[in-house]
């Protein structure tokens, strides 16, 4: 009975170790995401898999020309899936000046995107990621990348 007992002691440890390390990974460090729907063809497409990482969102170190993925403003159940096209303090080209803890995120089909343009300036606390890799559809593998060379807009 005492090997049964130190046995489901160690499975449950092991699990709950596991489960936090798991927890934390996708909380503090990243997350897979599967997009869904046109707003952002053709540079995604539904059932895309992106890798996305949380650090930059934690640390406000978002710039334009990211793709992010974040609560939906008009329906914090659903999660979108847009481009940063202005950061607090810009004036957006229709006259729009992005507040303090705000963003402007629009989709890159803008035929057929709900965005900004419908609800709004995003509060930055919406935000849940930022996309650095398009690992599905395996042909169609993309990495992101930054142009580190300049400082952010």
């Amino acid at each position: 009975m005492a090997m049964l007992v130190k046995f489901v002691r160690k499975i449950v440890s092991k699990t709950v170790l596991y489960t936090c390390v798991i927890h934390c990974i996708y909380e503090y460090l990243g997350d897979i995401v599967v997009c869904a729907g046109p707003s952002m063809e053709p540079t995604l497409r539904t059932n895309d898999v992106l890798l996305t990482e949380r650090i930059s969102v934690r640390t406000e170190n978002v710039r334009k020309g990211d793709i992010v993925v974040s609560k939906c403003p008009s329906d914090p159940k659903q999660h979108i899936c847009k481009r940063v096209i202005g950061l607090p303090g810009d004036k957006l080209k229709n006259g729009i000046i992005v507040p303090n803890g705000h963003v402007w995120l629009e989709g890159d089909n803008s035929n057929n995107s709900n965005d900004s343009r419908e609800y709004g300036v995003v509060p930055q606390g919406l935000l849940r990621g930022r996309a650095f890799c398009k690992i599905l559809p395996l042909r169609d593998v993309t990495f992101f990348v930054r142009d580190n060379t300049k400082p952010p807009d």
